[in-house]
């Protein structure tokens, strides 16, 4: 009977001695399961209107930087570029045509003085400037119509994950409207929510272990890039008659709020595929002589 009540009351001991050990780890490492994966997301938005004639991707695939998503119907544009061509062309022959005649009449002005009149020759030099300019116009609108011919071809702007594709081909894009969402696959971060006591004097560069619960027996190391300097609030938004709006409600414990962390990792194994709002727990070193002992401990 003594053995077995010595056996239990060690045991006891045992667990307070190690959920002591566990909580001292706790405040001295500030850990966390409110994290998320996250990553830029660009928003591929055409530059021109039209309907897509080639949808060059599929849902959820991955592309590389400069190839095409999809291509929009160029006949329209490359009409507009014919056009600007053409009036390229009448525009400079505008512009010799103006030229040829300001020099016929300088000749004839100094072959005899009086021939020609200052007014007239004012008048040539004028009509030449205006040509010059009116070669110009058309030669911007001639780079406008390729631009925009060229942009009928919509390209990916960087190693990336197409997401939440709806576009079929016929599909209507218009320009200046996001069309696809595009996650750059060389942006991933952690962003871990701590509270506000816990990252006091939390600072940059400082390791993190972070582990995805897909990946539990996984743990990542990263480092503390960089700690968020405000979060909304909630009460004080304007109300009626421009008042401030505060919850009546009052909490007698008041909860620390929490701050985002972002946290760069290190490395990612090939084996693990980092998805855009997948949860993470994160503990943060801030003593890295006992990092070894922490590695692994953390449960996703």
């Amino acid at each position: 009977m003594l053995k077995r009540l010595f056996l239990t009351a060690v045991l006891v001991l045992g667990a307070i001695a190690s959920i002591g050990w566990k909580y001292q780890n706790y405040l001295e490492n500030p850990w966390t399961r409110d994290g998320q994966v996250r990553a830029q997301v660009i928003q591929i938005t055409p530059r021109v209107t039209g309907p897509i004639v080639s949808l060059q991707v599929n849902d959820n695939s991955m592309v590389s930087v400069g190839e095409t998503l999809f291509e929009i119907d160029p006949r329209t544009y490359q009409v507009a570029l014919d056009q600007a061509k053409a009036s390229l062309a009448q525009s400079q022959v505008g512009l010799a045509k103006a030229q040829d005649e300001a020099r016929r009449r300088q000749a004839l002005h100094k072959r005899d003085p009086g021939s020609v009149s200052v007014s007239t020759l004012i008048n040539l030099k004028k009509a030449v400037e205006s040509a010059k300019a009116g070669v110009k116009v058309a030669r911007t609108t001639v780079a406008q119509a390729a631009l925009n011919l060229e942009f009928t071809q919509v390209k990916a702007p960087t190693d990336g994950f197409v997401t939440n594709l709806t576009l079929r081909n016929g599909s209507q894009v218009v320009a200046n409207k996001p069309s696809i969402g595009l996650i750059d696959r060389n942006s991933f971060w952690i962003e871990a929510f701590f509270k506000e006591t816990d990252i006091r004097d939390v600072g940059y560069g400082e390791t993190a272990i972070v582990t995805l619960m897909a990946y539990p027996d996984q743990p990542l190391e990263g480092k503390v890039e960089s700690i968020g300097y405000g979060i909304a609030h909630k009460d004080g938004s304007t109300g009626v008659e421009l008042l401030p709006n505060v919850n009546p409600n009052f909490q007698w414990i008041r909860l620390a709020q929490r701050i985002p962390v972002r946290i760069k990792l290190d490395s990612v194994p090939d084996n693990i595929q980092l998805r855009v709002g997948t949860s993470a727990s994160v503990m943060i070193i801030k003593h890295p002589h006992v990092e070894h002992q922490l590695n692994g401990e953390i449960d996703g």
